[in-house]
């Protein structure tokens, strides 16, 4: 009996041992984490006080909810945030609607057997990701100004008379930016999808060859329902970020024409604090937003665990 007990203890200990290296391999990341996911949560108290940049918090004036009582007590400010939530949807549910072209692309990719093409298309669809925004603006402005290089060549071959107004136009801004969007994003999304389709075992593919079936068959009944799990993931989390577009695009794309249209709710709140000088306004909307983020990722979840049988967090 007492070696019994010796022997069952040692895998314990190793365990535990195994644990707490494994724990010491994290921990930089968990820091890191805290660093920049939680420890800025503490500026939510400026959207108590009236702060002031040059007095300080401390000899700021104390207000409570009077920012929070503002989105609501004026008419401005509501007109405002309503035509802003509008524009957040819009671009959010067109880039949820969109989101099934990387999984197109990925199998339509994959259907290439010519490897260096393949590699090559790959390639050249993935670079657009690691391009700032800036840079892809400047790419735009050379391209679509009234100046750039599409109107001049078609003032050149007769086409129009006067350039067309691609970037200082407040048509179809909901548009452009989903399409600027996918072709920074379509590549680097795909890659994902790549992976999922690597890990297919592939005789089920020589199965349904032996039983007729042709590319488009494969495709369509064993490569995208393999898919399909990795694409409901993505496709929810998707949804609880609705409200998170980002800002440096509609930063480096917004204009006084297009300013009404492009202004999303992380511009707005930039906008607002720095442009605007109202820094504690800012960060009660910011708070607001972070909460219903929480709520919509708790609904995703649960919803999540009933469609699926397993949550994604």
């Amino acid at each position: 009996m007492e070696l019994r007990k010796k022997g069952a203890t040692r895998p314990n200990k190793r365990i535990s041992r195994e644990g707490k290296i494994m724990f010491l391999c994290i921990l930089p990341f968990l820091i890191l984490v805290f660093l920049f996911a939680y420890f800025p949560l503490h500026g939510w108290i400026y959207s108590l006080y009236d702060y002031k940049p040059a007095l300080g918090l401390a000899r700021s004036e104390f207000v409570g909810l009077r920012w929070f009582r503002m989105l609501v007590s004026s008419q401005t400010q509501v007109d405002q945030i309503v035509q802003v939530m509008k524009n957040t949807f819009a671009m959010s549910f067109l880039g949820i609607a969109t989101s099934i072209l990387p999984v197109g692309f990925a199998i339509l990719l994959n259907e290439i057997k010519c490897k260096w093409f393949k590699n090559l298309v790959q390639t050249l669809t993935t670079l657009p990701n690691f391009i700032s925004w800036v840079l892809v603006y400047t790419i735009a402005f050379s391209l679509f100004s009234s100046t750039g290089l599409v109107n001049t060549l078609l003032q050149e071959w007769g086409f129009i008379t006067d350039p067309l107004k691609f970037l200082d136009s407040d048509n179809h801004t909901w548009l452009m930016m989903c399409l600027w969007n996918i072709w920074k994003g379509l590549g680097w999304g795909a890659i994902m999808y790549l992976a999922g389709i690597s890990g297919i075992d592939p005789e089920l593919y020589e199965s349904a060859r032996i039983d007729g079936a042709n590319r488009f068959h494969l495709m369509r009944h064993i490569t995208l329902p393999a898919l399909l799990p990795t694409f409901l993931v993505m496709l929810m989390l998707s949804i609880a970020n609705l409200l998170n577009n980002g800002m440096d695009q509609y930063f480096v794309f917004q204009n006084a024409f297009n300013k009404n249209h492009i202004q999303v709710l992380d511009l707005y709140v930039y906008n607002l604090g720095l442009g605007g000088n109202s820094l504690s306004l800012a960060t009660a909307i910011s708070m607001l937003k972070s909460v219903i983020s929480v709520a919509l990722l708790a609904i995703v979840n649960g919803a999540s665990k009933k469609i699926r049988g397993t949550s994604i967090i």
